[in-house]
């Protein structure tokens, strides 16, 4: 207690410090919540087995014609990389949801009142959710290979690096929504509103060029493009677009989703 019966000033915590906590507690609720692998999982897998293993029994009926349809590669190599996409691109999102319902039960309140920067508990949050889901892309990485053929470690490694980068273009994404909107079931119809036709113009189940100039044009301004084009390149040497123009289309559009999601925490004041 300082003189004069002033109370002894809260010191501030480092960015760094704060940032580590952040992703730390989301980290540690993500292995709570079990069923959210599980969840994650359940819509690619059945991507997977009833899309992709039934339209690879089709192509297969082509011959070798089939594999010039998909750069050189049978179908499920072609896919396999964009369903790990887009299984950390959905759970990404999932961080926007966790901010909805932590204002539910007021642990929002106490994130906006710390003395903390607030881009740190943001990033840190969406560093940690993403983490989380880059596990769940690793267990999806590993399911997909067995079927469509082993990549090789560092084709696996560089493949999960360009989910993780898609990861936080999802949760940056996600948080912006969130802190707009109060109702956990609005930011679920809105998400799926949003997801979807992301999903069908990534490039994940069939190359974009066949498309109208339209749907092609809206596939050069989707990140899930960039991120699908740049893991299918990667793990199986087939790119679409130079991977420089991946990697930096997928950078940019993931530093514009956290940047404008910091700037809507930062201010966001309590209700």
């Amino acid at each position: 207690m300082e003189a004069g019966g002033k109370g002894a000033a809260v010191a501030e915590p480092s960015w760094l410090a704060a940032f580590a906590a952040m992703a730390l507690r989301q980290l540690l609720r993500f292995k709570a919540a079990k069923s959210r692998v599980i969840n994650s999982l359940v819509f690619p897998l059945i991507w997977l087995v009833f899309f992709g293993l039934g339209w690879s029994a089709a192509f297969n009926f082509l011959g070798p014609m089939s594999r010039s349809l998909f750069g050189g590669l049978t179908y499920l190599q072609f896919l396999a990389p964009g369903i790990v996409i887009m299984t950390v691109f959905m759970a990404g999102f999932g961080s926007g949801l966790g901010l909805i319902w932590d204002r539910e039960f007021g642990y929002f309140k106490e994130i906006l009142v710390a003395p903390a920067p607030r881009s740190a508990l943001l990033l840190g949050r969406i560093a940690g959710d993403s983490l989380a889901a880059l596990l769940q892309g690793l267990i999806m990485a590993v399911l997909v290979t067995v079927l469509a053929g082993w990549p090789g470690v560092w084709g696996l490694l560089a493949g999960l690096a360009a989910a993780y980068v898609a990861t936080l273009t999802s949760a940056g994404l996600g948080a912006l929504i969130a802190l707009s909107m109060r109702s956990p079931e609005g930011f679920q119809l809105v998400i799926n509103l949003v997801i979807l036709p992301m999903l069908f113009i990534s490039g994940a189940f069939y190359p974009i060029d066949p498309l109208p100039a339209w749907l092609k044009a809206l596939a050069y301004i989707n990140p899930l493009y960039y991120a699908v084009d740049l893991a299918r390149g990667v793990m199986y040497g087939v790119y679409s677009t130079p991977p420089l123009l991946d990697a930096l289309g997928l950078a940019l559009v993931t530093a514009g989703a956290l940047g404008l999601a910091v700037a809507k925490f930062s201010r966001t004041y309590i209700a």
